[in-house]
């Protein structure tokens, strides 16, 4: 496998001016660290020619999800517990040339939680989404399923409900299509301390809470990361 390690500095900038780095919280409500799955509808580790011919036509929607592995946020304790946030944006998300506000989420808490629990889970997600998740126009229950097979590079798993569903796995040299692939967007949100692209082995959205659903296999358009915020 081919990753890179370091992203071109025009394209950093161009992250740095999008969407991802908005607007964050001022002032953090506690503090937790776990395990972070993200994946787009359009690839994020890919050659400048295939990020071209997506923008503005996919790449609008995301399914972002958070496992606590242990942490308080509001003065309450989130061990083990997951919460996932599902978006439609108003054009390709991470383009440095468009805007993707406004956006739509729902926000889907973990059915463990407490009433407390789930507020604390919310404001948590909203937090570290910023803008992206500032506009929500639902909020579910449902039980929220999180694995990271720690022996196979870059396979983790995300069933929420029956809403949302991701799958992943390690990008291999096969993925590779112009061999000039790199990361092309960065993550959707901040406080990661590892992140690595991925392919989504499967990905899907089936509410009826944004006006879309979707879903698609086999894309270059996944993060696997830890987190600490």
């Amino acid at each position: 496998m081919k990753l890179k390690d370091a992203v071109p500095s025009f394209l950093l900038a161009a992250g740095l001016m999008a969407l991802p780095s908005c607007a964050r919280a001022a002032q953090p409500a506690g503090h937790v660290s776990g395990e972070y799955i993200e994946s787009r509808t359009a690839d994020v580790y890919t050659g400048p020619c295939f990020a071209n011919s997506e923008v503005n036509l996919t790449g609008k929607e995301a399914v972002l999800a958070w496992h606590v592995d242990k942490g308080v946020w509001q003065n309450v304790s989130l061990d083990g517990l997951s919460v996932a946030a599902v978006v439609r944006a108003s054009a390709t998300l991470g383009d440095a040339f468009s805007n993707p506000l406004p956006a739509k989420a729902v926000l889907i808490v973990d059915q463990r939680a407490t009433p407390e629990q789930r507020e604390a889970l919310a404001n948590f997600a909203q937090v570290q989404g910023g803008k992206l998740l500032a506009n929500v126009v639902a909020t579910e229950v449902q039980p929220i399923r999180f694995t990271v097979d720690a022996t196979h590079h870059g396979s983790a798993s995300l069933e929420a409900g029956d809403l949302a569903r991701i799958t992943t796995r390690a990008i291999l040299d096969t993925d590779e299509i112009c061999h000039n692939e790199d990361v092309y967007y960065e993550p959707l949100v901040s406080n990661l301390t590892h992140a690595m692209p991925a392919v989504a082995s499967h990905s899907s959205y089936t509410g009826n809470h944004l006006g879309s659903t979707w879903s698609e296999s086999n894309r270059r358009s996944a993060f696997v990361a830890t987190f600490a915020a």
